[in-house]
């Protein structure tokens, strides 16, 4: 539903998209499998850690992003569920996440 006034609403609380009730409702993203990968096809040759599968809201996704890419010292982003860290630092994400009690594999090559 689109208001001209606020934009996007959103179609369980009628309010409008920044200001949404029910977001806080929202259900775990992820299936719980935690697997760390390094990718760098479609990248330019840069290379980016990707983790997949945490079972988290996107509130705590966004928290646990940010923890992840300041203990990195690097930048990323939270896509479609999927935390991006920039740079390779496979080894030092899954050793953070293993201190906050997730049991991560690696992936991939």
């Amino acid at each position: 539903v689109y208001s001209t006034e606020t934009g996007r609403m959103c179609p369980e609380c009628r309010n409008p998209l920044a200001a949404c009730t029910c977001k806080s409702k929202s259900a775990p993203i992820g299936d719980g499998n935690v697997k760390v990968m390094l990718q760098t096809k479609g990248r330019g040759g840069k290379a980016v850690t990707l983790v997949k599968g945490l079972a988290l809201d996107a509130a705590e996704l966004a928290q646990l992003g940010k923890q992840l890419r300041s203990a990195c010292g690097s930048g990323g982003t939270v896509k479609d569920g999927v935390l991006e860290v920039q740079g390779d630092h496979c080894d030092l994400v899954m050793a953070e996440l293993v201190k906050r009690g997730f049991k991560p594999k690696r992936a991939g090559g």
